[in-house]
């Protein structure tokens, strides 16, 4: 019984210290698990699942004021102006929040150098958009001016909007200078919520304000109309129903519309600008493409800069004649209209050709393409492409009004050939530049060594660095922060060397001090710069007709008979918009194939 007895004891031991292990170990895989679900849920939320999130939060902000305007266009009395203007002023005031908690966390963490993506924007693009932003300033000043005459009859609501538009714009252009290109490695979910955030902002008030000039311009189109012997039209009086008490009211009312178009233009730029930023979180930079580009050379710019100018000067005229006209008889204004459509007949084959011929030299010398992640280049290719899409549909529709329609005035034909042009072009203009900006460069290898700072002239008095060990330069010595430079990568181009010397080849002689070697660009970098900028200054020219009034698809009568008023005009109000942010954004991305020839 005793030997019984003791081992049953010694079995309850066994299963008392087999089932307390199994409990251990339980508890500690609960541990685990309760760890990992805590760390997933803050620190590691996964990159896919934050920005799924934060994007359908910025979509639904986007579509619950566009409500908000669809609402206002009807005219009733349940949603008014001072509505929408108070739903964007409170995502403007959340966006200046964010960003002081942005700039103010990364003050105080200035002993840690954030990553930067060279590539997110220009010093160029910057300061454009500081200009579009001071023409921001003044239109918000016309605002609170405006404000001021009427503040007896309309919503406190008009004069606050624009105050904090002005903070707002201030305070946004400081961002963009000093921490756009950031790479944000900590809090990433919330701040991509915050960049998010202020990218939508920034495309509401961008909607807004094409409804805005829209609206506006649809009126003066209608009472064109009115004046031509039309009914039947309704014309919204924007004016508030009381007396000015300034009398420069009519003033700020008139200059608002003129201003317009830079503070469209300025929040569509603004938005992309942040959506690079919002892609680039938690990003790793590689390093070796993440490098600033060299000086870019102007020799050789003749042709180019003067056909751009020509035309340049040739639009100006066009719109001051064709705003004149189109106010007078109906053969007058069909005369104006007919010559625009010759004027944008010859602009675009001019273009076409251009952009072909840049095209070609590309197919007679091949080179391979640029392959590396870079999330701003692929926000300029797809924009290319979304923005063509309002110009293509209203191509299309002009091309099937032309077909369709049973009058024939002067300007038919003309309309017919301007469209499938304007198809053209893009077609081509759109190829050309995607192609240079994933074309890998002639120079590559040399623009590293350049970019990795200039290379002190060996022997001359004024350099900075005293080259080390009997004239050689010792890189290792010279870059001891950056490691060892591989020298393999200099070349030697058009007989210029770049490179001190190298294994695989023949040693460079040093240059005298005072000699200085400019390298002359090739005839083909020579054909292609002018070709850009005379792209360039050809989109400045057709974004300038639209955005200042020269609008002949809403004059020409031929759409409007085929389609119907309510139909046309919807379709106009979609594509119009679009084809100006294409033509703003082709000067900006041919000013970068400019620079990368």
């Amino acid at each position: 019984m005793v030997e019984h007895g003791g081992l049953d004891l010694m079995c309850l031991n066994k299963s008392y210290s087999h089932s307390s292990t199994t409990s251990s170990s339980s508890s500690e895989r609960e541990k685990k698990i309760f760890t990992k679900l805590k760390v997933s849920l803050t620190e590691d939320y996964p990159q896919k699942n934050a920005e799924i999130l934060s994007g359908q939060y910025g979509t639904n902000l986007l579509l619950i004021g566009v409500s908000l305007m669809l609402a206002i266009a009807h005219h009733g009395a349940s949603v008014k102006e001072e509505h929408l203007l108070s739903f964007i002023t409170t995502l403007m005031i959340l966006q200046l929040i964010w960003m002081i908690w942005y700039i103010v966390s990364r003050d105080r963490q200035s002993n840690l150098q954030p990553e930067k993506d060279v590539h997110a924007t220009t010093c160029w693009i910057r300061g454009g958009l500081t200009l579009l932003a001071l023409l921001s300033l003044i239109m918000d000043a016309f605002r609170i001016g405006y404000f001021v005459g009427y503040r007896s009859c309309v919503s406190a609501v008009l004069g606050v909007y624009p105050i904090i538009h002005a903070t707002h714009t201030i305070a946004q252009v400081h961002f963009l200078w000093f921490h756009i290109k950031d790479v944000i490695k900590t809090f990433e979910t919330f701040e991509r919520f915050g960049v998010i955030h202020a990218v939508f902002t920034n495309l509401l008030l961008w909607c807004n304000g094409v409804m805005s000039e829209a609206e506006h311009f649809l009126n003066n189109h209608k009472r064109r109309l009115s004046s031509l012997g039309y009914v039947n039209l309704t014309i919204v009086d924007m004016e508030p129903h009381c007396n000015c008490t300034t009398s420069a009211c009519s003033m700020f009312s008139n200059s608002l519309y003129y201003l317009y178009p830079f503070n469209i233009e300025y929040h569509i730029f603004v938005s992309a600008m942040l959506f690079v930023m919002w892609k680039n979180i938690g990003r790793s930079i590689n390093l070796q493409y993440n490098r600033k580009r060299p000086a870019t050379r102007t020799q050789g710019l003749v042709v180019g800069p003067i056909l751009g100018l020509v035309a340049l000067a040739s639009t100006i005229g066009v719109l001051v004649v064709y705003i004149i006209h189109v106010e007078e008889s109906v053969d007058t204004r069909e005369s104006a209209i007919a010559m625009f459509y010759c004027y944008g007949i010859v602009m675009l084959v001019f273009m076409c050709s251009a952009g072909a011929t840049g095209l070609l030299i590309y197919r007679a010398d091949p080179m391979p393409m640029d392959t590396t992640k870079n999330p701003s280049r692929t926000l300029d290719t797809e924009i290319l492409f979304g923005s063509s899409v309002g110009s293509w549909l209203m191509s299309w529709c002009s091309v099937v009004a032309v077909a369709a329609s049973s009058s024939s005035p002067s300007y038919r034909w003309t309309n017919l050939m301007y469209s499938l042009l304007i198809v053209l072009e893009k077609y081509i203009q759109n190829l050309f530049i995607i192609e240079s900006l994933y074309r890998q460069r002639e120079d590559g290898e040399r623009e590293d060594a350049e970019a990795a700072g200039p290379v002190p002239e060996i022997f001359s008095v004024t350099s900075s660095l005293a080259p080390p060990y009997n004239g050689i330069i010792n890189r290792a010595y010279e870059n001891p922060d950056k490691g060892c430079v591989t020298l393999e990568n200099e070349q030697v181009e058009n007989g210029q060397v770049y490179g001190t010397f190298s294994s695989r080849k023949h040693s460079a002689v040093p240059l005298h001090a005072g000699s200085n070697v400019a390298e002359t660009p090739s005839k083909k970098r020579q054909i292609l710069k002018n070709i850009a900028v005379f792209l360039f200054m050809c989109n400045i020219s057709l974004w300038i007709l639209p955005a200042f009034g020269c609008r002949p698809q809403y004059d020409n009568g031929l759409e409007q008979e085929t389609f119907g008023f309510t139909i046309w005009t919807t379709v106009l109000n979609f594509a119009v918009p679009m084809n100006l942010f294409y033509r703003m954004h082709s000067v900006a991305s041919l000013f970068e194939v400019f620079r990368r020839v």
